[in-house]
């Protein structure tokens, strides 16, 4: 097994030096080796590549009904606007007197990142920097956030209600995404104010083991359950949402794997319905800043590899880059004015372009608009006539002794997938 693993598996070999105790003996160094999940490109080069038959969802999309995303872009409540401006200038400040400090960036970020999906109880940002004088880190104030009612619902949250009760006007069911769930709960919130409006909503979490996740959907779609709200690394792979055919994301992060793993949940094999994605984002944040890296990214990688493949994206996924980048706009206001949703949308008309799912849409709308042109019109006594004595000739006794045809009807057709 050791040998198997070597050649066609991961290892990982772990060397930890230990501070010498004193100046007469040598630091003690420990190794470690252990096995890792993964293969080597040997392993298929030599035993699948022959054998294997590898496609994705864009071969076969031609089967698949039209996939489609949009960003929508929100404006802030102008009390909230005011705040976060507030905190925005005290990040700035902070990057620019600790430059570097990984600490600043990643509170920081992420706290312009949740403050305008939860403007309350937040409290004090800290962050951590090495003092030579006392050699130890010392604790600074990065700054002091300001706290909102939490009784108002926001405009975000209003713009999902919305979102939400149009979809399901349609007999669509909502799957939506919140990425802060632990320490900064966003679910329980949106899942207080989708009650609020009568929408019959659960919120999945990690309690719920992964093997039982999908008998956890049944269950939820057998009580009547309109929307879940969860965490999108909880469904990214291995799971079918064929019954939320529109999803949601209130927040996205800043994983471009995990984003797009979780986006094409419900465009699956079987799908029926037209898929919606949807990214809701306040404007002029750092939201918007978030979602036009990563299409740009999603564009670089799709200019790379000629198709949206989960495995390139994942090859590029560096949330670390994210993260810097998200700082050095900040610093620079380099990309202040571009627009998420313009970038998105060159995103949008390659991924069309690739799948055929324009032309698709279109013909279908061409269907229906010709469906629609046609006036029926009530047979009178004359064309009545008219079938009797077309009607004869049609079923001669070759014609009627003739076999059935044996082509499947498109309900018939759809069972397939």
């Amino acid at each position: 097994m050791r040998a198997f693993t070597e050649t066609y598996g991961l290892l990982e070999k772990i060397t930890v030096i230990e501070p010498e105790d004193n100046s007469c003996s040598e630091a003690r160094v420990t190794k470690r080796v252990r096995r890792r999940p993964g293969a080597s490109p040997l392993l298929f080069g030599r035993f699948l590549m022959s054998l294997g038959a590898f496609i994705s969802l864009e071969d076969i999309s031609e089967a698949l009904p039209p996939y489609r995303e949009e960003v929508v872009s929100i404006e802030m409540d102008p009390p909230l606007k005011e705040a976060y401006k507030k905190l925005e200038e005290d990040v700035k400040t902070a990057l620019k007197e600790h430059r570097g400090n990984q600490s600043v960036m990643s509170v920081a970020l992420n706290a312009l990142l949740l403050y305008p999906d939860r403007p309350f109880r937040l409290g004090n940002l800290y962050g951590w920097e090495f003092d030579p004088e006392t050699q130890r880190r010392e604790k600074f104030l990065i700054s002091a956030t300001p706290d909102l009612s939490e009784d108002q619902v926001y405009a975000k949250e209003r713009r999902l209600v919305e979102e939400v009760k149009g979809e399901l006007a349609r007999g669509r069911r909502c799957q939506i995404y919140a990425v802060y769930t632990q320490k900064r709960d966003v679910t329980r919130r949106l899942e207080q104010i989708l009650l609020n409006e009568g929408i019959r909503v659960a919120v999945l979490t990690t309690d719920v083991p992964p093997e039982t996740r999908e008998g956890w959907y049944e269950r939820q779609l057998r009580a009547g359950v309109q929307a879940v709200i969860c965490h999108p690394k909880l469904v990214q792979t291995g799971l079918d949402l064929i019954e939320f055919p529109t999803i949601l994301f209130y927040e996205t992060g800043y994983s471009i794997y995990v984003l797009r793993q979780a986006s094409r949940r419900s465009w699956r094999i079987g799908q029926r319905l037209p898929v919606k994605v949807k990214y809701l984002h306040y404007a002029e944040t750092m939201q918007e800043g978030c979602l036009r890296l990563m299409g740009k990214k999603l564009l670089v990688s799709l200019a790379m590899e000629g198709k949206f493949s989960s495995e390139g994206l994942q090859a590029i996924n560096d949330e670390d880059d994210i993260l810097m980048a998200m700082a050095r706009e900040l610093v620079t206001e380099k990309g202040i004015g571009e627009r998420a949703d313009a970038v998105w949308a060159t995103l949008q008309k390659q991924q069309e372009d690739i799948l055929g799912t324009r032309a698709k849409e279109d013909s279908e709308a061409v269907a229906e608009q010709s469906v629609a042109a046609i006036q029926l019109i009530e047979p009178g006594p004359t064309q009545v006539d008219q079938w009797s004595a077309l009607k004869s000739p049609l079923e001669s006794p070759g014609r009627r002794n003739s076999p059935s045809s044996t082509s499947a009807m498109p309900g018939e057709q759809l069972t397939l997938f």
